[in-house]
């Protein structure tokens, strides 16, 4: 039996692509760790391209893969929830930093869709491709439905979503170092607004307070995302 054939077999079994999305995280948690966790080693890359290796190898379409593996999508709703007991916790913190806050998201979001649309207009980026550029930073579900407002590519955006969360987590941590950003709060804040769920993951592993800050940073970059975007889509589209 050759590899697709196998996989075909394998992905009408109910429950072998979530065994086989599991084994290629768990093989990226542990080449992270063998790596001395490397932001480079990143466990959300390796997981990505050992499935789409097989995906690709096995020449299984996208479809059939997450028909089998959907029960982790449908786990993103309570995880993202659950972001709401560290910030319950760091509460008093985020009381009373709620004006900086505030002023950092607010700057940070003009920031992240400024940039991508300088960027895509100086690579000569035709209008659908800078809509689906601009919502880059925000959670996905936020950036698909305000790239379709604009008139963008929706899964071209879920692709660049999930490469800005990975580089955000790969790349933030040692900026953040390199400039001496030493406070969890605002280290936290940074990865959650400008690489959402992935570089929320990286913040919990650095400090409960750095956690609280990132998964508060996703909820408010997206109300101000979705605040800003229409504006820039009316003046510049």
């Amino acid at each position: 039996m050759d590899l697709q054939s196998l996989w075909v077999y394998l992905a009408a079994r109910p429950l072998s692509a979530l065994l086989f999305t599991l084994l290629a995280y768990q093989a990226g948690l542990w080449l992270y760790e063998r790596s001395g966790r490397r932001t480079w080693c990143n466990p959300v890359l390796i997981a990505v391209l050992l499935l789409g290796g097989l995906l690709k190898l096995s020449g299984t379409d996208y479809r059939t893969y997450f028909e089998g593996a959907q029960f982790v999508h449908f786990l993103l709703g309570p995880a993202t929830v659950a972001l709401a007991v560290p910030i319950y916790r760091q509460w008093r913190a985020v009381r009373q930093s709620i004006g900086a806050i505030a002023m950092a998201l607010t700057c940070g979001s003009a920031t992240a869709i400024t940039s991508a649309l300088l960027v895509g207009w100086a690579a000569g980026a035709t209008p659908a491709v800078l809509a689906s550029l601009a919502p880059k930073s925000v959670t996905t579900p936020i950036a698909m439905s305000l790239a379709e407002y604009g008139g963008g590519l929706v899964s071209l955006t879920a692709v660049l979503v999930i490469v800005t969360g990975i580089l955000g987590a790969m790349v933030g941590p040692p900026l953040l170092d390199l400039i001496r950003v030493r406070d969890p709060h605002a280290r936290g804040l940074a990865l959650g607004a400008a690489a959402h769920g992935i570089g929320t993951a990286r913040a919990v592993q650095e400090s409960a307070a750095a956690a609280a800050f990132a998964g508060l940073a996703i909820g408010l970059n997206g109300l101000a995302t979705a605040l800003l975007l229409p504006w820039v889509y009316a003046l510049f589209f």
